[in-house]
């Protein structure tokens, strides 16, 4: 009986079978050794064939049970590598690398010596490729259309090594399940695309739109001032003295500054979006650049206060100073124009390890945590006061310049409840 187990679980029923008639045949020799193979009771008929009704039940039991073992085994196998094959596929990436995954994914469970895929997506031809080195080719092979709801899209082919063994009925049918999930993934991976195109489109012109409606409010603005000014002073009617022509002439002269800051930025975004932002370092001394700015802003800043702490034994830093220029008067003119009337505008200068950290805060709102990241995209100017003045251009032109020069710039609140715009700066050029 041991012998038929034996022989069914590891040949199968029929070969428990045949073990049990040779059991039967051998069980009268064995009882009695003398007499040979002759039946010369009845008690030795009996127990023969009782044996063989018993380990022909056995064999089939048993066999049965390890064909089902094998069978369960092999789904179990099949699953994982769909499982898999579904993991990878299923992942959102291009047409292109769900081939390269597909044909790839397919050597090791089936192996072959090459597959190859070549299909057309939406009127273009894409190809892959995979080998298993080392291994001679022209072995069995096998040749699957790949379609997506009964539409053609191209060919699967795979070949073993030669002198391999064919292909099964069953490996043909799990090559044809994988090649329908690698038909899902590239259609999925199709629609994905195209998704993105239109999100992306969408995106542009919202983006566009934005900057359209940004750009002519902010024109209209300072150009309508100066035409004002302008077509006052040229009434022969009105009489001007001397103090009414200067407050004309300053405040042309203030808005074309504004004009003129505003092309400024566009054209700097413009370069940005172009790559061609690249500073010139040389060393800079960020308390004669502060300096400057300030003194240049002075007509912008009479109605708040302006707080300036530098230490003495600041060092240099390799900075493009234009830009450095451009990143404060962008940041100073943002809390100015955040700030109450007789608010504040503390900007404070000090040493943080190998950076300069420049801190300028107001007396405003404050900008919500939500928005913190927000506020440095282009046109953006807040959900609350979409109206305030300004083109929401300053903080994504500073952002880039900063991370241009190897540095970084965030969002704090302030110790009053305000905003603080903190940035570093590296005082050694970092490697590009």
């Amino acid at each position: 009986m041991l012998a038929v187990t034996i022989a069914a679980v590891t040949g199968g029923i029929w070969a428990g079978i045949v073990t049990a008639l040779l059991s039967s045949v051998a069980l009268p020799w064995i009882e009695r050794p003398a007499s040979g193979f002759e039946f010369e009771q009845l008690r030795d008929v009996i127990a023969s064939v009782v044996f063989l009704a018993i380990a022909a039940v056995v064999g089939l039991v048993v066999g049965n049970a390890a064909a089902e073992r094998r069978r369960a085994t092999e789904r179990e196998r099949e699953a994982r590598l769909l499982a898999m094959l579904s993991s990878k596929l299923l992942t959102g990436d291009v047409p292109d690398r769900v081939l390269d995954e597909f044909v790839a994914l397919l050597i090791d469970p089936f192996g072959l010596a090459m597959c190859s895929v070549q299909v057309v997506l939406d009127g273009h031809e894409m190809s892959a490729i995979a080998r298993r080195d080392g291994v001679e080719l022209g072995g069995p092979s096998e040749i699957l259309p790949v379609l997506i709801a009964s539409v053609p899209l191209g060919t699967l082919t795979t070949e073993r090594p030669a002198r391999a063994r064919s292909f099964t009925r069953r490996e043909k049918e799990l090559l044809e399940a994988a090649t329908r999930q690698a038909a899902v993934a590239l259609d999925r991976a199709r629609l994905d695309a195209r998704a993105r195109l239109a999100q992306l489109d969408a995106e542009t012109n919202e983006l566009r739109a934005a900057m359209f409606s940004s750009v002519t409010h902010d024109l209209r603005t300072p150009l309508a001032s100066i035409k004002a000014g302008v077509t006052s002073l040229l009434d022969v009617t009105t009489v001007h003295d001397a103090i009414q022509q200067r407050e004309l002439l300053m405040t042309i002269l203030e808005e074309t500054d504004r004009l003129n800051r505003l092309v400024g930025n566009i054209l700097d975004l413009a370069r940005i979006r172009a790559g061609a932002l690249i500073p010139r370092r040389v060393p800079t001394d960020v308390q004669e650049v502060t300096e400057a700015v300030l003194a240049r802003m002075r007509p912008q800043l009479e109605r708040v206060r302006v707080d300036l702490q530098i230490p003495d034994e600041l060092p240099e830093i390799a900075a493009d100073p234009m830009q450095l220029d451009q990143v404060l008067t962008n940041l100073i003119e943002n809390a100015a124009r955040h700030s109450p009337p007789g608010g504040a505008i503390r900007i404070h200068v000090s040493l943080e390890g190998p950076a300069v950290r420049v801190r300028v805060s107001d007396e405003g709102p404050g900008i919500p945590l939500a928005q913190r990241e927000k506020v440095f995209e282009p046109f953006y100017r807040g959900r609350e006061e979409p109206e305030r003045p300004g083109s929401g251009l300053g903080l994504s032109i500073a952002r880039a310049v900063v991370t241009a020069h190897g540095g970084r710039i965030w969002v704090e609140e302030a110790a009053d409840g305000g905003t603080a715009l903190v940035l570093d700066l590296p005082i050694e050029e970092a490697a590009a």
